[in-house]
């Protein structure tokens, strides 16, 4: 029997990540990665976008706006997604570990809902550092927690342990 843990990443771990989820679970008979990852939604990456733009610049892309293919962006960003989960998987398996995927739209109900189906042991969630989302306890993780029975660990993409402790530059800022 595999001992199968839910990872839900918001972008392409890298090998180091990799090796570190996979060390959590040195001594662990047969550990299975059933890797999330999150399909961007093309209107939101549109607006974060524009967000971005001065105002004077916003009324001047209005008109550009009228222009955008918004099959386009969603083709894009689904192509975009589908390499990351796919750069996931390389590295997961090239740390040893046995892992499957697949692209989600609600991360939090397709967490719940993967960790029944494989009767997940534990759910992994690495992110970036979500200081506002953290504080206010509507970050993935937060979420998560109130609604899984299973031990839930969020860790930051792309740092070592030490650094997600405050060794170093980390998060702290140290």
């Amino acid at each position: 029997m595999s001992y199968d843990v839910v990872l839900l990443v918001e972008q392409a771990l890298t090998l180091d990540d990799a090796t570190r989820v996979h060390s959590l679970h040195e001594g662990v008979e047969d550990p299975v990665y059933h890797v999330l990852l999150p399909l961007e939604d093309a209107a939101a990456r549109i607006e974060s976008a524009m967000g971005t733009l001065s105002a004077a610049e916003y009324l001047g892309s209005a008109m550009i706006m009228n222009e955008i293919d918004l099959d386009a962006v969603r083709e894009e960003a689904k192509e975009e997604a589908e390499k990351s989960l796919a750069q996931t998987l390389k590295v997961l398996k090239a740390s040893g570990a046995a892992a499957h995927g697949e692209l989600v739209q609600d991360p939090v109900k397709a967490l719940r809902a993967k960790v029944a189906a494989v009767d997940g042991r534990e759910a992994i969630i690495m992110t970036r550092p979500h200081v506002v989302a953290e504080f206010f306890h509507v970050d993935w993780t937060h979420q998560a927690r109130r609604h899984l029975d299973v031990p839930v660990l969020h860790l930051i993409e792309h740092e070592t342990f030490d650094e997600q402790a405050g060794e170093g530059e980390g998060i702290s800022g140290a």
